[in-house]
């Protein structure tokens, strides 16, 4: 990321700039503020650092025109909000951006030494320097955070008076300054020493403290405080969880929470977008001559939509109602919304019937589907147009969302809105089917049972470790059908960016594995010259699918790492991959949906002691 120079905006009051005079620093993706930079992290602009703020303002700084309204009614209805809206962007045109709060505000002064909150060095306005020794500032290496998303300042003083007094009411008083040096001696937190001036505590480095138990010891727990939501901003229920001291740009000081859903028919024609705030209150009835009454008294009798096509949209939501005896929760909605999505990419939408505003055209190839029997791929579908819409829920500190059942989730506003801010992709992919008889039969054979059961205890054990909670962790969702769909999907996506052209980090998967299903789409993950140009959607004619996947499985079966990558025992992070490295079938963390773990390559190819691992085995072995 390369920030412009700060620099002060013009204020007015028609609207067309902000009311207030704010100084820019720095740009960012409109992509970047869901996936890597949205509400509550931590940016880096040169020596600066800032805490994204929250939304509670939007409405009034996010531009319409810059920020316009996305709708997707499956993904909004199983978030629960109304509609979806755009980052701003952040370019030197745009007329407002992402507002950031600075954090942490304790700095310090590589020339004088002193530690201490930003505005005590009295900086020149628009500038991060000691007002004595007029050299850049740095912000603060450590924070603290708990797991239940609040973030906090580390508690230096607190830290380098432990030896003396513990009472933290008393800590603070003693009159001194603090001070931050380096000895240069090592680049360990040994040679990070912080000294007060009262002269009455020895000088204290910062060794130890990122155990566990570190701040716990000087008896501090978490107050609660939300900088980005104001500097002084605390949790009005309190916190009082553990603290952990993170380095600032540890990816565990912000972790998003991402859902995203595909466009499908009768949702992707763009029909049904004016009556997004309505649809919760449509939903409670079933009788037409209700449903005809409400939207005369909405839409006063100019309703967009007939009552016939108003109807057929609530049953279709309603046949995305989870099938379970008790409270459906939100991973079984979830689940639910993928199964319609795998129902449609195998029945399609033919353009031929559509209008042009259809956002989703998957269509059976021309070719003859039967040289792909042999393969054990059946179904192939050409999905021509598709929209993905995908938003940031919420996001996590230290514990990674997916990993227990009941995430402390942090909203991104203190104040509920009714939406959420989310991108939309536009491209084009393949989908394609195992088949299901062959399928059942080989993943029943001991041997893959025995490779799957070590990734799955592998992944379980990391799950737990990562939960607050070992008892309500996950289920890892590794099956021998889970596993093998995600190897092949890796190599599909790395043969078509040595064939077709595309760059790897271009394309994307999304995996359907379930009892019931066993399905793979692959499709372009952004829209711009990689994005929607046909390319790919060639490659799914069945004579090219049949030669891209034996390609694919020749180049699976050996790995410039063999024997090491073949034989190992466990790989990966702590052995949740078997037959799987950088060097074969592993992918840009955008193109994954499971963060290139659950992988192994001998369930295509097998391996030479038991090649009938392989699902691809007669391909390895021609």
């Amino acid at each position: 990321m390369t920030p412009p120079p700060s620099r002060r905006r013009r204020s007015a009051t028609d609207g067309t700039v902000p009311a207030r005079n704010l100084p820019r620093r720095g740009t960012v993706r409109r992509a970047q503020v869901i996936n890597t930079y949205g509400v509550g992290s931590l940016i880096a602009v040169d020596h600066e650092s800032f805490v994204v703020s929250g939304l509670d303002e939007a409405d009034r700084s996010w531009r319409k025109d810059e920020s316009p309204v996305i709708h997707e009614r499956r993904l909004a209805r199983l978030l629960d909000v109304d509609f979806f809206r755009l980052p701003p962007a952040s370019d030197d045109s745009s007329k407002d951006g992402l507002r950031v709060r600075r954090f942490p505000l304790m700095h310090s002064c590589p020339e004088c030494n002193d530690l201490q909150p930003h505005r005590d060095f009295a900086p020149p306005a628009g500038r991060s320097v000691c007002g004595t020794c007029e050299v850049d500032l740095v912000p603060s290496r450590f924070v603290v955070a708990c797991e239940a998303g609040h973030l906090d300042e580390f508690p230096y003083w607190q830290w380098v008076h432990r030896s003396t007094d513990r009472d933290s009411a008393r800590i603070g008083r003693c009159g001194g300054k603090l001070r931050m040096r380096t000895t240069g001696r090592t680049s360990s937190l040994r040679s990070v020493i912080i000294s007060c001036t009262c002269g009455q505590v020895p000088d204290a480095s910062m060794e130890g403290s990122f155990r566990r138990n570190a701040l716990k010891d000087l008896h501090l727990t978490c107050r609660g405080a939300r900088p980005w939501l104001g500097s002084s901003a605390t949790d009005p229920a309190g916190c009082g969880l553990p603290l952990r001291t993170l380095q600032r740009g540890s990816s565990s000081v912000w972790q998003p929470v991402l859902k995203s859903a595909l466009s499908i028919p009768p949702w992707s024609s763009g029909r049904a977008d004016p009556l997004a705030e309505h649809w919760p209150a449509l939903r409670q009835y079933t009788d037409p001559e209700h449903i005809r009454i409400y939207l005369q008294g909405a839409f006063q009798g100019n309703c967009p939509l007939s009552l016939e096509e108003v109807v057929a949209l609530l049953d279709a939501e309603r046949e995305e109602d989870p099938e379970v005896d008790k409270t459906p929760t939100f991973d079984h909605r979830y689940r639910a919304l993928r199964n319609k999505e795998y129902e449609r990419l195998r029945s399609g939408n033919d353009e031929s019937e559509q209008s042009r505003d259809e956002q989703f055209v998957c269509e059976t190839p021309l070719g003859d589907p039967t040289v792909l029997q042999p393969l054990g791929i059946a179904g192939p579908m050409l999905v021509k147009k598709l929209r993905e819409v995908r938003a940031l829920k919420a996001f996590t500190r230290l514990v990674d969302a997916e990993s227990t059942t009941d995430p402390k989730e942090m909203p991104l506003t203190e104040k509920p809105l009714r939406w959420l801010p989310a991108m939309e992709v536009r491209g084009e992919g393949v989908f394609l089917r195992l088949d299901e008889n062959r399928l059942d039969a080989w993943e029943k054979a001991p041997a893959v049972a025995a490779r799957v059961e070590r990734m799955r205890t592998a992944h379980q054990r990391m799950l737990e470790q990562r939960a607050d909670d070992p008892s309500r962790a996950v289920s890892s969702p590794a099956t021998p059908r889970m596993v093998l769909l995600h190897t092949l999907a890796h190599v599909l996506i790395n043969e078509w960016s040595l064939e077709a052209g595309y760059p790897s980090a271009s394309l994307r998967e999304r995996l359907y594995a379930a009892d019931d299903m066993a399905g793979i789409l692959i499709y372009t993950a952004t829209s711009d010259s990689a994005g929607s140009l046909g390319g790919l959607v060639a490659q799914g004619e069945p004579e090219v699918l049949a030669g891209t996947v034996h390609s694919a499985i020749r180049r699976a079966e050996w790995c410039s790492s063999d024997p090491l990558c073949m034989e190992a025992e466990a790989a990966g992070s702590i052995g949740t991959n078997l037959a799987a490295c950088h060097a074969c079938v592993m992918l840009p963390e955008t193109s994954c949906e499971h963060n290139n773990i659950l992988l192994d390559r001998a369930l295509l190819v097998g391996t030479p002691d038991e090649p009938s691992t392989g699902f691809f085995q007669q391909v390895a072995a021609g």
